[in-house]
């Protein structure tokens, strides 16, 4: 089977550097090597409290971004997660193969719902959906950070269970792409914690729309030790760590290559071309962006995009549903 890819990202906020390097910056290159289905799940966002025109703003962002960075809708299918009804109907029947047990061990819900005095049923769910969104279109690899493996763990037990009890080999079960350099970019002003969308602190990421000037003054901000010394120990250097990851991000530079180009050379010159770095790849973004958002050419893509997604996943969820046994 040709190798294919699902993967997407939540507009639950403005898209930061750190869903650049880990995620978008490589879909860019897997599209090269597979077949690949880039999805906004909307659906998922609504998981928490979502306001409608802020969710609508953010979806349509989201998916001109994906254009912008250089996702090619000839070769891949970009679309809307709501715009694919098999997306709700398979993950409601994939609920019904999940034990609450499993569903109760998931650490995003623990973290997600801790200290919360009411949480969302489909917060508890949503992980029974996300195998759902990648078993429908038959996906051979998927993308996966350190906070999401939990997930394709479960969707990959889910298939071995609906193959061995309808006794039929339906669900492809899917294998990780752990991703590499991009995956740990953390916050810049706790390196501790992953660079977050709902970071209420303006200063802790880099948005992919912000101003050159304001990416100088976050990175001259940005957290790192008393050392002095441009070498990555994510041990004990874990701001330096994380601003060496986004330099090799966006410069293609080697993690080696720019500790030796810094050697003896304070933060302060680091960081001023590291945000240079930044700026470098961020201005052609977001001049593609603003050309591209609002246009009735991406309102074709998705539209495209929506009745790709829609033909593939219609073959698995009437097989899903010949296997349970309904009238189809």
């Amino acid at each position: 089977m040709e190798k294919r890819i699902l993967s997407g990202m939540k507009p639950s906020g403005e898209l930061n550097i750190g869903g650049y390097g880990g995620a978008l910056s490589q879909f860019v290159a897997m599209q090269e090597k597979a077949d690949c289905y880039f999805f906004i799940p909307d659906l998922h966002a609504v998981t928490v409290w979502q306001d409608p025109r802020e969710l609508r703003e953010r979806s349509m962002e989201i998916a001109a971004l994906y254009l912008a960075a250089g996702i090619d809708p000839k070769r891949s299918a970009v679309f809307f997660q709501s715009q694919v009804p098999a997306h709700a109907e398979l993950g409601w029947l994939m609920e019904t193969q999940t034990a609450v047990g499993e569903l109760g061990r998931m650490t995003q819900y623990k973290e997600k719902a801790d200290g919360r005095e009411s949480v969302s049923s489909a917060l508890f769910t949503y992980p029974a959906y996300m195998a759902a969104d990648i078993l429908l279109y038959q996906a051979t690899h998927v993308p996966v950070g350190d906070d999401q493996k939990q997930h394709l763990e479960l969707a990959r037990n889910l298939a071995v269970r609906f193959n061995s009890r309808f006794k039929k080999n339906l669900f492809t079960i899917p294998e990780p792409i752990i991703a590499g350099i991009g995956s740990r970019i953390m916050g810049l002003d706790d390196p501790s914690k992953k660079m977050s969308k709902s970071n209420p602190n303006r200063s802790s990421s880099i948005l992919l729309m912000d101003e050159p000037d304001d990416i100088r003054r976050k990175f001259a901000k940005a957290v790192t030790d008393s050392e002095g010394v441009v070498r990555c120990d994510w041990d004990r250097k874990p701001g330096i760590s994380s601003l060496l990851e986004i330099y090799s991000v966006f410069s293609g530079m080697t993690i080696g290559d720019i500790e030796s180009r810094y050697q003896g050379v304070g933060y302060g010159s680091f960081k001023e071309d590291l945000a240079e770095a930044v700026i470098a790849k961020l201005e052609p973004l977001q001049r593609s962006y603003r050309e591209i958002a609002g246009s009735e050419e991406l309102d074709r893509v998705l539209k495209d995009g929506a009745l790709r997604a829609a033909e593939a996943a219609a073959a698995t969820l009437k097989a899903v549903k010949e296997a349970m046994g309904f009238v189809v």
